[in-house]
């Protein structure tokens, strides 16, 4: 799937420095970002989500002691 996107003056020049460099596409660099950074993305927003549940008392919480007892690891 093609995509474009606007990169600032200065991020395209790292990405044109380092494509230079080591003889790589900027496609090859902007592939390996999105692979690589796609996970964390993921993580951040859906646990946003959740703080906001929790923010706003839509999401149970448990104390540490409550999951012991639960798991019956209490001591």
């Amino acid at each position: 799937m093609a995509t474009s996107i606007r990169l600032d003056a200065v991020t395209e020049n790292r990405l044109d420095a380092l494509a230079h460099t080591t003889g790589r596409s900027k496609a090859y660099y902007l592939r390996e970002l999105i692979n690589n950074g796609i996970d964390d993305l993921e993580d951040y927003y859906r646990a946003a989500v959740v703080m906001e549940r929790v923010r706003t008392g839509k999401e149970k919480v448990y104390t540490l002691d409550e999951v012991e007892a639960h798991l019956g690891l209490a001591g």
